[in-house]
């Protein structure tokens, strides 16, 4: 007996990510893995599964592609990058214009890329998911406003005092090897005094085939790029004085505070100092926050944090050692620690914690301009 064939039903089309209420747009979180050239960007949904990912030119119109690309997934609720503050400033600047939440999130942990492998894709999917699961909570850098313009500038200073240097140990360098008659009018001169010597040689052009004339020759040209980069170093200053002023003179106002640390703590706090939420994160900023190092029956013990902004703890240091020297405080307070039995580098570790604290409400912008516990 034959069969009758039973007509088939077509099946429905299972939407592989479905919404749970159809009435409602898709709730994504975006990642991106940025470079000099390009940025590679992940979606992905609220679930954590993966929707999509593209790679986009890190231009203007690339960033607006980027962007458009990610809404059209659904509502976007935040975008996890690395790299905001290097090749993703620019599309960080932008997607602040329009807008759009913004966490940084640090390149994955050895283990991680150990067991995921590494390339764009891959990269961008984990800041996406590092937002999505909020263990990336850093707010971006503003860098649209004075404090970018102060960081430049400073890059510039720092520079030149480097290249200063280099010029100077050079200077003293050919002295070693100069010729006897040169050696002997040079070698006991003090800076000062060396380089204006050097400034007045006057090398024979014509006999610089020989050595005496050649290291006189280097050593005037040494001396004139040394002067140069002396005037360059002075303008600079001028400008980032009047920046300073300009952001933030109360800082100024702080014992031990001149520009050059002013105007580092004002880089390391960004251009809106009010996405470091507490004192504390502050003062883990600039690795002065002391990091808990108990273990077994080995309680209330603390060891040095190494991480943060090492420039900012190097400001930190600086104002800690000028006030150790010239605040009658902060010298009663390492005299009252010293009879406690700590010794002078602990006591720092905690002068440089105080400081901070300090220093933090100064930075916020609409706060007292002193810290409710006034440091040391």
């Amino acid at each position: 007996m034959a069969r009758t064939k039973r007509p088939v039903t077509p099946t429905a089309q299972i939407d592989p990510f479905p919404v749970d209420d159809p009435g409602t747009a898709r709730q994504v979180v975006g990642g991106v893995d940025t470079h000099k050239d390009t940025h590679t960007a992940a979606v992905i949904d609220t679930a954590g599964r993966l929707l999509g990912h593209e790679t986009f030119p890190a231009t203007g119109a690339g960033y607006a592609r980027l962007l458009d690309w990610l809404l059209s997934f659904g509502q976007l609720l935040l975008v996890g990058i690395e790299g905001t503050g290097v090749y993703g400033s620019g599309l960080a600047s932008h997607l602040r214009g329009q807008g759009v939440g913004m966490v940084e999130v640090d390149r994955p942990d050895r283990k991680a890329r150990r067991w995921q492998g590494k390339s764009d894709p891959v990269d961008a999917e984990a800041a996406a998911r590092a937002a999505l699961a909020a263990r990336a909570t850093g707010t971006p850098k503003d860098r649209d406003g004075a404090v970018e313009a102060l960081r430049v500038l400073r890059v510039a200073r720092r520079s030149a005092v480097d290249q200063r240097a280099d010029v100077q140990r050079q200077i003293k360098a050919l002295i070693v090897t100069a010729p006897e008659p040169l050696r002997e009018q040079l070698r006991g001169l003090r800076d000062k005094q060396l380089l204006a010597t050097c400034t007045r040689l006057r090398p024979d052009n014509a006999r610089l085939h020989e050595p005496l004339e050649a290291t006189k020759h280097a050593l005037r040209t040494l001396a004139q790029r040394h002067a140069q980069l002396t005037t360059e170093i002075t303008a600079l200053d001028a400008h980032l004085a009047t920046l300073v002023e300009q952001i933030n003179p109360a800082l100024l106002e702080l014992t031990g505070v001149g520009v050059d640390v002013a105007g580092q703590l004002l880089v390391t706090a960004g251009g809106n100092p009010e996405r470091v939420r507490s004192e504390p994160a502050f003062a883990m900023l600039c690795g002065v926050a002391p990091l808990p190092a108990s273990s077994g029956k080995t309680r209330n013990r603390h060891r040095l944090n190494r991480g943060g902004d090492r420039q900012a703890n190097c400001a930190l240091y600086r104002v800690t050692l000028s006030r150790l020297r010239w605040d009658p405080r902060t010298r009663a307070y390492a005299e009252r620690r010293t009879t406690e039995g700590l010794s002078k580098k602990e006591i720092i570790r905690c002068l440089k914690r105080l400081i901070a604290r300090e220093i933090y409400y100064v930075l916020q912008p609409g706060t007292i301009t002193e810290s409710p516990t006034q440091a040391a």
